[in-house]
Formats: structure tokens, sequence, C-alpha cells
């Protein structure tokens, strides 16, 4: 059997500017090294309207390639390695249900701005940019939450409470100014009985492997190595941040490791995230930092997306039989409005 990084190169050269190869960073290593760009969801977002390949590849979860396809030029053809790559986080706000809940809030005389987090499906993006909202990445939340802020008289973030909930913190936003909602199938549970009015109304979901982190975790490292820095993602829990020494995007961890390791030579580090990004800022900074999981964190979704899989599309490209993420073109326009609001406010 042919050797598939062999493969994928071949084909990689075979295609040129052709093809355009987009990784997450919580892919693991077999994967990214086959990626043209790697960034977290903002740096991509930024980095499609750019890309003017035939055809891009998108190594990670479902929503990341539709968000891709949203953002391509007519023309360009976005695939995705694994289509059953999905996120637990995006089915916790179905569109519909999200409608529902605006309309009532709506009926009570508020005007409340949606904010979305980007880890959303395309019919979600649809609804928020239908009510003059945007989406987000943990990158630049507290952007956008201000900008949300100046829309209406407050704002709705979804789905994760607790990016919702630390970035609120970051910004100043007392605990009594905001209020999680309670949700059933229906719409609001007893709206009547609930702190509608409050300036930040927060949906009930979370990223599943992020919210496992527990304060008792950043303790026990702290006791296993005295001394240690300890950082992780704002999807983790408030009281987990509250006990940590940073908290911020991929895109600041990555940083902040690396500049742990450029100043602090045999210091040791823990950060809480996915574990694919930790094990690669662990191989990139060897003999500089120890950095070392702050537990056992893997998506189950990003590694469905394997070099196997993108070899197998990739195949499929060049014999001209590969079929291409398919969106639903009357959501489009609406979900477009809501990246690209991002994009502008944040100067992109």
């Amino acid at each position: 059997m042919q050797d598939i990084s062999a493969g994928i190169q071949a084909i990689k050269r075979q295609l040129g500017d052709r093809l355009c190869i987009m990784g997450h960073h919580y892919q693991n290593d077999a994967v990214v090294q086959h990626c043209d760009i790697t960034g977290d969801s903002l740096e991509l977002a930024r980095r499609v309207p750019q890309v003017n390949a035939d055809h891009i590849v998108f190594c990670g979860v479902y929503f990341m390639g539709e968000s891709a396809a949203l953002l391509a030029k007519p023309g360009q053809a976005v695939y995705l390695p694994s289509m059953d790559a999905d996120c637990l986080m995006s089915r916790m706000t179905p569109a519909p249900l999200a409608r529902k809940v605006l309309e009532q809030l709506y009926a009570l005389g508020r005007k409340v701005i949606p904010l979305a987090y980007v880890n959303t499906d395309l019919a979600l993006k649809a609804v928020v940019g239908e009510y003059g909202g945007a989406v987000c990445t943990s990158a630049n939340a507290g952007i956008m939450l201000q900008w949300a802020m100046k829309q209406g008289d407050g704002v709705l973030f979804l789905p994760d409470m607790h990016l919702g909930n630390n970035t609120a913190t970051a910004l100043g936003i007392a605990p009594h100014e905001r209020h999680v909602l309670r949700i059933g199938s229906r719409g609001l549970v007893e709206p009547e009985a609930q702190a509608l009015d409050r300036k930040l109304l927060l949906w009930p979901g979370c990223c599943a492997i992020h919210a496992r982190f527990d304060p008792d975790d950043v303790r026990e490292m702290r006791a296993a190595h005295p001394g240690c820095r300890v950082i992780a993602h704002p999807e983790c829990r408030e009281d987990v941040i509250a006990v940590c020494d940073g908290a911020g995007s991929t895109s600041y961890l990555i940083k902040d490791a690396a500049r742990v390791a450029a100043e602090a030579l045999g210091s040791t580090l823990i950060v809480g995230t996915e574990n694919n990004l930790v094990h690669r800022l662990a191989a990139r900074h060897a003999g500089q930092c120890r950095i070392i999981p702050l537990g056992h964190a893997i998506c189950g979704n990003m590694a469905k997306v394997t070099e196997k899989k993108l070899w197998t599309i990739l195949e499929a490209i060049t014999a001209q039989k590969a079929t291409p993420l398919a969106i639903e073109e009357e959501l489009c326009p609406p979900a477009r409005l809501s990246l690209t609001r991002m994009l502008e406010v944040c100067g992109q």
C-alpha cells in the first residue's frame, strides 16, 4: 500500500496552487503536517477570503467547513475529510429554538442582540444575522460583546455560557447583570420567574471538552509542580479560570507558551485545553520549558479527521469524484452577514 503521507504530498504537488488545505489547531499532528494554513477559528475565518485555490480542504469540524463555504469565492469548492465530524456545543442551540427565545424576548419589549460563538451551525448563524447580531470567537469575544452591547438594550450570548461569563468578567460586567436562561423544548421556561431584564443573557450551553476541567485539577497541578504557571481556554468554567494565572483563546495559549519558553527557561507550564494542541506545544518548546496538559481533553469529533481520510478526499478531488460541501442557499445571506459583521468590527 502506498505510504499515505507520501501520497498526500504527491497530490499537493500535482494540484499546486489549485489546492489549499486548512486545519484547526486541535487537529492531530499527522493531519497538521499537511496543512497550508493552520489557526484558530478567527485566524481561519480571516484567511478564507484570501485563498485563491479552486479546492479548499478544511480539516476541522462541520460548522468550520460551513463557515469556510460561506466566505469562499464563487466557484471555489470546500471539502471536509470527515463529514461526520460534528460539534456537541453547536448542537446545544437549535436554530428554531433560538428564534423562539428571541421572539419571546422581543415580545417583552426588549431589543436583545444575539452574539453567537462561531461554534454554531449555518442555520443558527442565519438567525443571528437576521436579528442584527454577529458571531465571535474566543479571541475577539470581548470586542464583539462590547459591540453588541451598543446595538440594543441587551445581549443574548450563545451557546457557550462559560465563554460568555468569562468574557463578561474580563469586561467588568457584574454577576448581577447576567442571567443564565432556563430553556425547554418550547422556549423560555417560566419566563415570568426569570431575570430577563439583565444586560447579558446566557444560553445554557458549553464545550464538553473544556467544561470537564475542575478547580481541583489546577490545585493538584500546583501541588505536583510547585511554581508552575497555569493557563486555560475561556471555554472552561469560570471557577477554573479564577484559579488560573491566565486565560485566553487558542492563539493566546500558543503565544504565552512561546513567551514562557523564552523568558522562563526550565519552568513548567500547565495548559487547560484540547490535548492535541498542548502536546504540539510541548514538542515545540522541548528543552526550554515543560508543558503539561491540565487533564485529559481530546475532542472525539476533531479526531474523526485522520490522515487517511485527508488522503481519500484528495484522491477523490484528483479523480473529479469528490462531493463539495453543500450549504442551504437561502440561509447564506443572513449567515454570511453574521460572519462579515465580526470581520468588519475586528478591522479585517
